[in-house]
């Protein structure tokens, strides 16, 4: 099993979410999730629109953010779930498991159980370290690897075999670590879209996790 890369779409002054999109595919990443946590329904239903295109022209998957009611209807391969967005159970009774994919972030053991039993699909878990992506009121407390150390631990001693991403404020450079830290992949976003050529930025992060080993 390879060390996996997840995108989340994110925006600049210079490139819109649907450009984030472009660029992680053209570097090389095959998992997007469409994140437009301010916009509307209709906007986010119009970016995936296009998006998916896009997808399956490199053949990644797009995850949507939180709009489990838009996944059908775009065509989206499945959801990804915060702390406070639609409970990953009453998710799973519109997308079933056969053919959709649900995330859930997580921040403690406790949410990592919660997910389990309602069947998620993988676990967001996070932040790694503080990240301006997130609205400040909002962020988790920060984890660093101790806390992905002791998390990962606290899933093998009860048997939870999720595979976990870490996610908030990841770069290149915590690939390694977190591959150490027991995890199955990281998501990042802003680390991108400030490099100074994303794509290239993208296809760096790409052939860091290529080169990680999976216990």
């Amino acid at each position: 099993m390879s060390f996996q890369v997840q995108f989340i779409s994110h925006f600049t002054e210079t490139i819109s979410y649907l450009d984030s999109v472009r660029i992680a595919l053209e570097g090389g990443c095959r998992w997007i999730q469409l994140r437009m946590k301010h916009a509307t329904e209709a906007e986010v239903r119009e970016t995936a629109g296009k998006a998916l295109p896009l997808c399956r022209q490199y053949g990644a998957t797009l995850i949507l953010d939180d709009h489990a009611e838009l996944v059908r209807e775009t065509g989206a391969d499945g959801v990804h779930l915060g702390l406070t967005d639609m409970p990953v159970a009453e998710a799973r009774k519109i997308l079933p498991k056969e053919q959709y994919i649900i995330g859930g972030t997580a921040n403690t053991l406790d949410d990592i159980r919660l997910h389990a039993r309602a069947g998620a699909d993988y676990i967001g878990c996070g932040p790694l370290r503080f990240t301006t992506t997130k609205d400040r009121d909002k962020l988790a407390p920060v984890l660093g690897i101790d806390g992905y150390r002791r998390l990962m631990d606290g899933m093998r001693l009860e048997g939870i075999t999720l595979p976990v991403v870490g996610i908030g404020g990841v770069t290149v450079e915590d690939i390694p670590a977190l591959a150490r830290a027991g995890l199955s992949g990281i998501a990042l976003s802003g680390s991108i879209l400030r490099a100074d050529n994303p794509v290239e930025e993208m296809r760096r992060v790409m052939a860091a996790a290529a080169s990680v080993t999976l216990e």
